[in-house]
């Protein structure tokens, strides 16, 4: 069990970045644009999502890209193109005329051959889109590959504690060496020794799943610099506990 900490140990990135996971996941459809605008409005200062690549190259948000029917024969949406997805789906640049671009957005690319378009439409968006824009994968190396595309793009290494092989310090000196911005791990692989290490190298430490008051307590004790949560009213109040200043 996790033992909270007396004092808390200071975030790189001040307040921590608040994203809702899918939208607000847990008060409205996921991944729709209702959701999106409704985490904004519930104080959210950050959205989550996942995007893949249509057969005719447009970027859309959803979890696991696949269209039809659950029981039947499911295609997967690079077969699909983007007129023939259901209306809820949206695209990238929906997502951007509903929501304007005064907030950070993590997305997790699924698809690597999203990454050029999810660019494009963030460069055309204006309004610092593209420095707000964290784009997220399981394979640093792959992330790595991306920083020659754009200067301004904020680069995520999704990974698990158990799945860095080489040791959390090796890992922290390879993503700063390579200008990947950030460490994205599951809330129970987080601790604040491994906080510290992260932020020596000036990598930040997000932590997805933060569901519950205490673990978003303890998460903000640490120094983490981001959470993601489904509940967006339970991230907000927390954050305001944590800083209640945001200056």
């Amino acid at each position: 069990m996790a033992i909270r900490m007396a004092t808390r140990l200071p975030a790189h990135r001040r307040p921590p970045i608040a994203f809702a996971h899918r939208g607000a996941r847990a008060h409205a459809p996921e991944n729709t644009l209702d959701a999106f605008a409704l985490a904004l409005r519930l104080g959210a200062t950050g959205l989550e999502s996942d995007v893949w690549l249509t057969a005719d190259g447009e970027a859309v948000l959803d979890h696991d890209g696949l269209v039809g029917r659950r029981m039947g024969r499911r295609r997967r949406i690079a077969e699909v193109e983007r007129s023939a997805l259901p209306a809820h789906m949206p695209t990238l640049d929906d997502l951007y005329a509903t929501c304007g671009t005064d907030f950070e957005l993590s997305l997790d690319v699924k698809d690597p051959a999203a990454t050029e378009r999810v660019l494009a439409v963030a460069r055309v968006a204006g309004g610092g889109a593209l420095g707000r824009l964290w784009l997220c994968h399981p394979d640093w190396k792959v992330v790595a590959g991306w920083r020659d595309a754009s200067d301004e793009v904020r680069l995520v290494d999704s990974t698990r504690l158990g799945k860095i092989k080489e040791g959390p310090e090796r890992r922290a000196a390879a993503l700063a060496k390579v200008g990947i911005d950030a460490v994205n791990m599951h809330n129970v692989d987080w601790t604040g020794g491994l906080v510290t290490l992260f932020h020596r190298f000036d990598v930040l430490a997000f932590a997805w799943d933060a569901q519950l008051p205490r673990v978003l307590g303890e998460l903000l004790d640490m120094g983490i610099d981001a959470v993601y949560s489904d509940h967006v009213d339970r991230m907000v109040d927390a954050l305001r506990v944590a800083y209640p200043d945001p200056a």
